[in-house]
């Protein structure tokens, strides 16, 4: 009897091994064959042969070049292996907000019964499959080994260049963000960025079935579904991800919730205020992983001072269009950059070349120490690093914590 091959020894796999048939791990972590205290045995990646394995199963993660992917002849995702036992469910992807979008629309759906999971920390395996929704937040990574299961409410947050050497290029990128529409039947509802539409129009295109809703921002989304944006008072960055979750419950039951939204509460990390002893302004942003996400922060406080923590891991990325934006903020209103972490010359030479006051501090805690010397009542202290943190931290919300602690002290 064939086995099924659990690529990856994780949360997302661990969960999947209670429910598959005969399974059996496959991690590059193990040097040594195992059995774990659940009685599943665990092996090295190389151990894996495709002749005695029945279906293959891959956390989401490990990308398509790796040798258990090349190898695999019966390959599918998470999602695809529960695609029949999935109730009605919405889909949340793009490159930032998914998961604070996913959280107010949970927020604003549980009176109905639903659940959330995926990419937010709950694998589908532990999911209620009797429950009527599942509200799941989808990974560019889970959706390309994606080919069966598809969402009846696909929403799709703006995109900007994030894990390209994962999906090969920006292209590739795009591509697996737009799987799911093309899956999804007539009826469905799929809710996505304007700047796409030439790229997928429904329109004489028989491989796309579902309804459209495209939109440029918040305004043009709220005009076209009748949502009042002044009745919603998260702002900024939250902004769009409040509008979608309100667009969302507006759809699928009629209910145009503003009381629910304004009493969804903020995750930690993202564009958290804080103030020091003094009463001056500091602002955790340190999910800002990516220059969208810091960018979104630089617009909330663009009328003020700027004192900006940039630096970490940029995962490769070409930072111009951050600095492209940072220019005219320092024309108006004042920008000074301070430089962390792995990237730190490549910054420098950014700031140079764009004329940008900037300092090069190597640790957080010489950044804070820096700016605590100049900021005055009237200005923002921002850490949102555009990049991941894994040179320096164990993770974004070490670095985060990190800072609110240093912040804490002054």
């Amino acid at each position: 009897m064939g086995t099924t091959s659990l690529f990856g020894y994780g949360g997302t796999t661990k969960a999947l091994a209670l429910h598959a048939k005969n399974p059996i791990f496959y991690d590059d972590k193990v040097i040594k064959p195992f059995t774990d205290e659940n009685g599943f045995k665990v092996k090295p990646s190389s151990d894996f042969d495709p002749r005695y394995s029945a279906l293959e199963i891959t956390s989401p993660g490990i990308p398509p070049f790796h040798p258990l992917i090349q190898k695999a002849e019966h390959l599918i995702s998470e999602y695809d292996y529960f695609a029949d036992v999935m109730p009605f469910s919405v889909w949340i992807s793009g490159t930032n907000g998914k998961t604070t979008t996913t959280q107010m629309m949970q927020h604003l759906l549980r009176e109905y019964g639903s659940v959330e999971g995926g990419n937010i920390g709950v694998p589908l395996a532990k999911l209620d499959q009797e429950a009527p929704l599942w509200v799941l937040e989808t990974s560019s990574f889970t959706l390309h080994y994606t080919n069966k299961a598809k969402p009846n409410l696909y929403v799709l947050l703006p995109l900007s260049p994030d894990h390209l050497s994962w999906h090969g290029d920006m292209q590739g990128y795009i591509d697996d963000k737009f799987k799911p529409v093309k899956m999804m039947k007539d009826g469905e509802i799929a809710i996505v960025p304007k700047a796409y539409e030439d790229v997928l129009t429904c329109k004489g295109n028989f491989a796309c079935k579902a309804n459209i809703i495209f939109y440029e921002d918040e305004n043009d989304l709220a005009k076209t579904l009748g949502i009042d944006l002044e009745k919603i008072n998260l702002k900024g960055v939250f902004l769009l991800d409040a509008l979608l979750a309100v667009a969302v419950k507006k759809i699928l039951f009629n209910k145009t919730d503003y009381e629910g939204i304004n009493a969804f509460v903020i995750d930690p990390h993202r564009q958290e205020e804080l103030f020091d002893a003094q009463g001056r302004l500091w602002v955790n942003d340190t999910k800002a992983t990516n220059l969208d996400a810091t960018i979104g922060a630089l617009k909330r406080y663009k009328d003020k001072h700027i004192y900006l923590i940039l630096g970490g891991d940029d995962k490769g990325v070409d930072l111009t269009q951050l600095f492209e934006f940072m220019k005219p903020l320092h024309v108006s209103a004042g920008i000074n950059i301070y430089a962390i972490g792995s990237n730190q010359e490549k910054l420098l030479k950014l700031s140079a070349d764009f004329g940008l006051p900037c300092k090069g501090c190597e640790i957080l805690s010489n950044a804070v120490s820096e700016i605590e010397k100049n900021l005055m009542q009237d200005e923002v202290a921002l850490l949102s690093p555009a990049a991941a943190s894994l040179d320096q931290f164990t993770s974004y919300a070490q670095r985060g914590d990190i800072f609110k602690q240093l912040v804490k002290t002054l």
